[in-house]
């Protein structure tokens, strides 16, 4: 027996105390059985699902436009032009107008939808148990912060081709040009197709979210084994 502990005093005393957390740290790291690989996979299901339960139902006519969650309203410097157009009797245009955006992102995330499957798929956790362990919305975060550059880049030709496809482009131009030929007004030509880019991108990534959070807090909601394994730990 003796012989056996030796050894073990001998390398104690021969590596330092960081040495050793060195070393610790080095081994593969694993919470009830349960390693960093199989909290990943955990987590991107928990994602895929977000997509399969909650991105599909924005692609449905009123998605966008009748969930308060994403609702695509106007942007500050059009909300001037909603006003003044509803002052004198073009209410009903600048509903359309408000409306057709909304069109535009359900059409294109519907066009999409592929790109956020992918994304999920080929997303790597540098540290899948801490962000289990994290906020109700932490892998949305992860998931958001690196992808989001690269989604914009293939979502935005797709808003565009909405655009058209909707009629927004058309709607538009006729509901910018009779304001700016309204007497004593500032002329506007906003940028429409990357405002609503990037809260068709917001809204997706929203309700991703809604299901995390669902899966996080709601027990009934893990209907795999393996979602059931992983986000028992954060319970």
């Amino acid at each position: 027996m003796t012989k056996r502990i030796l050894p073990l005093f001998f390398i104690l005393f021969t590596f330092s105390c960081g040495e050793l957390q060195q070393i610790v740290n080095q081994l593969p790291q694993e919470t009830n059985g349960i390693g960093n690989i199989e909290i990943a996979s955990g987590l991107q299901e928990a994602l895929q699902f977000g997509i399969d339960k909650q991105v599909t139902k924005l692609t449905q006519k009123d998605g966008f436009f009748k969930n308060e969650l994403v609702k695509i309203v106007l942007p500050e410097e059009l909300q001037k032009v909603d006003k003044t157009l509803r002052n004198i009797g073009l209410g009903q245009l600048a509903d359309e107008g408000l409306k057709v955006l909304n069109r535009a992102a359900e059409d294109a995330v519907s066009e999409a939808t592929p790109i956020f499957v992918d994304a999920v798929k080929n997303i790597s956790f540098s540290d899948a148990k801490s962000i289990l362990l994290g906020s109700d919305n932490a892998a949305t975060q992860y998931l958001t912060k690196a992808t989001k550059s690269n989604l914009y880049n293939k979502f935005q030709p797709v808003i565009s081709n909405s655009f058209k496809k909707v009629g927004a482009e058309r709607i538009w131009k006729n509901l910018i040009t009779k304001y700016n030929n309204i007497p004593l007004t500032n002329d506007v030509n906003p940028d429409i197709t990357e405002y609503v880019t990037q809260e068709a991108l917001s809204g997706v990534y929203t309700m991703i979210a809604v299901e995390e959070k669902e899966i996080r807090t709601k027990v009934s909601s893990r209907t795999t084994n393996l979602l059931k394994k992983v986000f028992i730990l954060q319970d």
